[in-house]
């Protein structure tokens, strides 16, 4: 039985809008909304979200229009995160903007195209996902006329930076900083080697219940998995025999939205309880205190990660691991390498503002700039533009 949570007032660890520790460049406030809520609008008008629509989750984008893509999966996380937020005293608005963002790095294809473009970079700083989030919201974002990104909150940026934990062991250390972080001027002002504020930690946990429960759904519709397999395994078998039995002759189709709806809850619950649980234990009085604690305030229980990390293992060896997954991959993989080589190779071949842009063949500019313009592409273009570039079965 879940438990019933009230809505608090503000949390006095809460992240406050009107104590931003500001932007990069000086801009009047909005008139009509907080600093927050105008960083989330400025990601929702940019052009790398758009981009998501039509970039793989698990499944390539273009294969069926049921499954979810990095857009409909970022949309899922802010739900669930506003809804934690809320219950926890948190600024919902940052929790927010933090779901919506956390993957605009992302290239086409998901975490293939993401391991192909690190390795081809490996000679030229290597590449990183979420360093490619920072990096196209304090630069390649190219909307103002003064100043080149968003210009988000230092909270937003810390919180894009930072939601999987700190990055670096001790102020001022650059060891293990992905190039995008220690080319941003700001690096050491973000605080790299702390934990990110309690609204970013939300957005972090957000996503993972989203995306493993999720998954469960799409991998079932696309007949990869099915229901006797989930019922091995702890809470998720327990939770779909609880539907079946209480409702005999539901269609396959109402299962399997009440599992997955339940399960959400149940992950859900567990986080407000166990967050809950440490923030009466560490009594926290400000944002920055968050951020100072040696461990995080946000966070599952011990029994509730036994039965994640059931899943995550199941989920791997059964349906990421597939082999209709992998034909997709093998083929994804070819798509990104090729056009990297190509147009590392002969930069000519780029359009004339990009190629103004390179060094030359195999440059270390170069480089850059075609992983930015492959780190950019929708399983769609990407797809679109391999055939125009590399496909004989185009008319020449």
């Amino acid at each position: 039985m879940s438990e019933i949570f009230t809505i608090p007032p503000r949390a006095c660890f809460a992240s406050d809008p009107a104590k931003s520790r500001g932007r990069l460049f000086s801009q009047a406030p909005s008139a009509t909304r907080t600093a927050f809520q105008r960083d989330r609008d400025r990601v929702i008008h940019c052009t790398a979200f758009r981009r998501l629509k039509h970039k793989t989750q698990v499944f390539v984008a273009h294969a069926d229009d049921y499954y979810r893509t990095r857009l409909t999966h970022s949309l899922e996380v802010a739900q669930i995160a506003r809804s934690i937020a809320r219950v926890l005293g948190l600024d919902e608005d940052l929790a927010e903007t933090l779901a919506l963002a956390h993957d605009l790095g992302h290239p086409p294809f998901g975490h293939a195209g993401e391991d192909v473009l690190d390795e081809a970079m490996k000679d030229y700083d290597g590449f990183d996902h979420n360093a490619q989030t920072l990096r196209i919201v304090t630069q390649m974002e190219h909307v103002y006329p003064k100043f080149d990104g968003l210009n988000l909150t230092w909270e937003t940026l810390e919180g894009v930076v930072k939601h999987n934990g700190p990055l670096v062991k001790s102020a001022g250390d650059r060891a293990g900083l992905p190039w995008a972080f220690t080319e941003f001027e700001g690096w050491e002002w973000l605080e790299p080697h702390t934990f990110a504020g309690p609204e970013a930690q939300v957005a972090a946990l957000a996503d993972d219940i989203a995306y493993n429960n999720h998954d469960v759904d799409d991998g079932l519709r696309a007949g990869i998995i099915n229901i006797e397999q989930l019922m091995t395994l702890p809470l998720v078998g327990e939770t779909f025999d609880e539907v079946q039995a209480a409702y005999p002759a539901l269609s396959r189709n109402r299962v399997i939205r009440e599992a997955v709806r339940r399960l959400i809850g149940k992950w859900v619950n567990d986080l407000l309880v166990e967050t809950k649980n440490r923030i009466s234990t560490h009594n926290p009085q400000s944002a920055d205190e968050v951020r100072q604690m040696k461990t995080p305030l946000v966070g599952f229980s011990g029994a509730m990660m036994v039965n994640i990390n059931a899943l995550r293992r199941f989920l791997m060896e059964n349906m990421y691991r597939h082999y209709t997954i992998n034909r997709t991959r093998t083929k994804a993989r070819r798509v990104v390498r090729e056009l990297f080589d190509a147009f590392l190779n002969e930069p000519d071949l780029l359009e004339d503002e990009l190629r103004a842009q390179t060094d030359g063949p195999k440059g270390k500019a170069t480089a850059r700039v075609v992983c930015d313009y492959i780190a950019g592409m929708t399983d769609t273009f990407a797809m679109e533009e391999y055939r125009r570039l590399l496909s004989m079965d185009d008319t020449l």
